[in-house]
């Protein structure tokens, strides 16, 4: 499968180069320009292949190969936005020959993992492998940004029951959290004229300003600056749903301007959801998003809850705050039987690729498995690797692009022969 790699190398390289993030509508284009010439882009590379195409309005797309019970691959084609603090171009799809591997948003998240898809069905039909099942490879073009692009599918199309999202983390995922966005309306006592912060409710905020009074000594305490009349916080952006690799700038903006109360509900408290965990995890909570109207806040939240609880446990106990808010999305958990036939074989594929011996796994982060009866997240990342996903400088190395290329080639074969 060697032979395969330049090209698969290229055509990251090339379907990069679109900045795919959510953008305002146009005529035929749901989801902005960019989104749908990333769309055009990959059929077109599949129909070269010899594939059989769909185009579903440019809400998402589908590679299909074979007959008879339908198998999914679900990708996402869309990005988060590129954010700040890159050194390389985000939509540059460099590629770095000395440190074998390309820059770009969305060579982890998950243009690479798609086009590596692709090309593993064609090192099958190359092979003269033939599927006993149908192949779908489908391609949604809005899942940062609340899977519109999902919900148009489900009436356009036929969604599978069963298949995998190159997605997530390897060894193979068995169990998603819950996730709930919603935006928190937040009464102030004033003292500020504006507060912006934050580009993406699953990112964590990187960058918070705030117009109000000038004190030298918070700003030094804060590590806080100054600049263009306003008070402007920095952190490290991280996915929503591990916001522990994270430094959110909406913190030090809050304690700036002296709203310990707010800061705790939102970093200590959680809106009195600190502490639930099960054998899934704990939940995680992210205020992601803040701008205000007069002297009220609104905080958009990202909510990863454990499998094991409802939508409706989460939000009893926000009511028990006292609190305003909306839900902007929500998406119930996924779980799977660690012993059922598409985790064991997915799991199986991974250590013998890798010569390990590892078990099913549970994350934060939300896939289109949850879109399937039985769905499971599978790569690219994982454990030990350094985490570039929705953080600037993303990007792939040529060996995960070969290790990947291995997984899915066998876990195309052996779950449609």
């Amino acid at each position: 499968m060697q032979k395969y790699i330049p090209d698969i190398i290229k055509n990251i390289s090339d379907i990069v180069k679109f900045d795919s993030s959510q953008q305002p509508p146009l005529p035929q284009m749901p989801f902005g320009e960019g989104a749908a010439k990333a769309l055009d882009y990959f059929l077109s590379l599949a129909s070269f292949m010899g594939f059989e195409t769909k185009n579903y309005d440019n809400f998402v797309g589908e590679v299909i190969w074979g007959h008879g019970e339908e198998f999914a691959i679900l990708c996402h084609l869309d990005v988060v936005p590129a954010g700040s603090g890159w050194t390389k171009d985000p939509f540059g799809g460099e590629v770095d020959e000395q440190n074998k591997r390309i820059w770009g948003r969305g060579t982890m998240d998950d243009k690479g993992p798609a086009i590596i898809s692709l090309y593993a069905m064609k090192a099958l039909k190359d092979s003269g492998f033939k599927p006993k099942k149908k192949i779908k490879l489908i391609l949604g073009c809005n899942e940062e940004s609340g899977w519109a692009c999902i919900n148009h599918y489900n009436k356009v199309a036929h969604m599978p029951e069963t298949g995998f999202s190159p997605d997530a983390d390897f060894p193979v995922i068995y169990a998603e959290k819950g996730i709930l966005h919603l935006m928190l309306e937040i009464p102030t006592n004033g003292g500020f004229d504006e507060i912006r912060g934050g580009g993406a409710a699953n990112m964590v905020c990187d960058y918070c300003e705030a117009t109000a009074p000038v004190s030298a000594n918070k700003l030094t305490a804060l590590n806080l600056s100054y600049e263009d009349g306003k008070v402007v916080a920095r952190g490290k952006s991280a996915h929503g749903s591990m916001p522990e690799k994270g430094v959110n700038a909406i913190s030090a903006i809050l304690q700036y301007l002296g709203f310990e109360n707010i800061h705790d509900l939102l970093f200590a408290n959680k809106c009195n959801l600190n502490g639930l965990k099960d054998e899934t995890g704990e939940l995680t909570f992210s205020p992601n998003v803040i701008k205000n109207e007069g002297s009220t806040l609104f905080v958009t939240c990202d909510i990863r809850y454990p499998a094991t609880y409802s939508l409706e446990d989460i939000t009893a106990r926000i009511d028990a705050t006292g609190l305003k808010y909306k839900i902007l999305s929500k998406q119930a958990p996924l779980y799977n039987d660690k012993e059922c036939k598409l985790i064991a074989t997915l799991c199986g594929v991974y250590n013998e690729v890798t010569g390990k011996s590892v078990e099913p796994i549970a994350i934060g982060g939300g896939t289109y498995a949850r879109a399937l009866k039985c769905g499971a997240g599978f790569g690219p990342e994982e454990e030990g690797e350094e985490n570039v996903i929705h953080q600037p400088d993303e990007y792939i190395t040529f060996e995960k692009i070969e290790k990947c290329l291995k997984m899915y080639y066998l876990a195309i074969e052996r779950l449609t022969k």
